[in-house]
């Protein structure tokens, strides 16, 4: 018998401006409020590469004065939000457009929470007794993603480390949200294979885990399953390009590049779909994960990779009508679901365990007990003990193969 909870709230209020060029549109809007000397903040990888240097010209040239702040590496620490403020002071800046993945997106919202509040970043933490609120106004925030992965510019919170102990905090403020998103996919075209591969799962995890969460959110169910879809058509088509070299690029044509373009447009949005549909919740895939980066230091998608497999085999026993569901709506095969994301993960070229990727049996016991702690599990549409945990992790240690 079909029953109703006695009261549910839905919520995507993030502007989002997607398609070939939209990049053009930033600096038209930020002229319009008055805002012209934009702290731009990028991780120091990306810095390198021409595609910061053509925005800053592109900027300019549409009388922007940007500022960059390149000092991000790895995930998100506490000293790189420091650091952002400094340059945010340093260059007398009045707004800030954040340029590249999740780690960019997180340190740009702190930043832009600490540059107009007083204490420390970890004050403000999300469900901290005596924390401080974020309370007033934050200045003018734009994403523009360059990944197809975390989907953080649509959120309103950042995941920030602790820098010595790597310990994960989350500030929450629905201050933080993004003014607009700015979702070019010309941005996303020259993302090596390896970072495409780690994104795109990262993608994929956040749509099953919010699909699978045990909340009712019929609205987030239904992102979450034409998310499923648009990464099974995609996200292999855009690894597949990202191996070519220039020549093979070449043999490809036009029709193949087209192709390719189409592919990465529909990650991109994927991912924005997967951030807006976790608002119902996550699993204990990302619990696992989470801890992956915690005690190793791993980058969250594909720390969310490595594990996906198992923590979707543990999840169909447990919901197999969730499953079917997939297969019905998405195309996708159901039976043996996991299969087919074992099959993705290796035709993506993610690794084959994680004892590839520098985790040891040492390390078990410290994964559990971080694991055990994260709150993501609670919503796992099966219990996750300690001892399920642990086999997670020594399952996905050595490869398929």
């Amino acid at each position: 018998m079909l029953t109703l909870p006695e009261k549910v709230s839905f919520s995507f209020p993030t502007a989002i401006d997607f398609g070939i060029g939209v990049r053009r549109g930033v600096a038209p809007m930020f002229k319009d409020r008055g805002c012209t000397r934009p702290l731009v903040v990028t991780d120091e990888g990306l810095a390198k590469l021409p595609l910061i240097h053509d925005l800053e010209v592109l900027f300019k040239g549409d009388g922007l004065e940007p500022h960059i702040f390149s000092g991000i590496v790895g995930n998100p620490v506490e000293s790189q939000v420091k650091a952002g403020v400094a340059a945010y002071r340093e260059g007398g800046c009045d707004s800030i457009i954040a340029v590249g993945g999740g780690a960019a997106m997180d340190v740009a919202k702190v930043i832009g929470v600490m540059v107009n509040h007083p204490g420390e970043v970890f004050d403000y933490e999300d469900g901290k007794p005596d924390g401080l609120p974020v309370d007033k106004e934050l200045p003018l925030l734009v994403c523009m993603p360059t990944t197809a992965g975390t989907g953080s510019e649509v959120g309103r919170s950042s995941v920030i480390s602790e820098d010595d102990t790597k310990v994960k905090r989350i500030i929450f403020s629905p201050r933080m949200m993004p003014e607009k998103v700015f979702a070019d996919p010309e941005l996303t075209l020259q993302l090596p294979a390896k970072i495409t591969a780690a994104t795109g799962i990262d993608a994929l995890t956040h749509l099953l885990e919010a699909y699978l969460a045990k909340r009712y959110h019929p609205m987030c169910d239904g992102i979450a399953l034409e998310g499923i879809r648009m990464v099974g058509e995609s996200l292999k088509i855009c690894c597949d390009f990202a191996m070519l070299d220039d020549d093979e690029v070449d043999l490809e044509g036009e029709a193949g590049i087209a192709a390719h373009a189409a592919a990465r447009g529909q990650m991109m949005l994927a991912a924005l779909m997967g951030a807006v549909a976790f608002q119902k919740g996550l699993g204990m895939n990302h619990s696992c994960a989470h801890a992956l980066s915690t005690v190793c230091d791993m980058h969250h998608g594909l720390a969310n990779g490595m594990v996906l497999p198992y923590c979707m085999d543990f999840n169909e026993r447990g919901v197999p009508e969730k499953f079917r569901r997939i297969e019905m709506m998405t195309g996708i095969p159901s039976f043996g679901f996991a299969k087919w994301v074992r099959a993705l993960k290796a035709d993506i070229g993610l690794p084959g365990g994680l004892s590839e990727c520098g985790v040891t049996m040492d390390h078990v016991d410290e994964l559990v007990a971080v694991a055990l702690k994260d709150p993501c599990h609670q919503l796992n549409p099966v219990e996750v003990t300690s001892e399920d945990f642990r086999n997670i992790f020594i399952l996905a240690m050595d490869s398929d193969d």
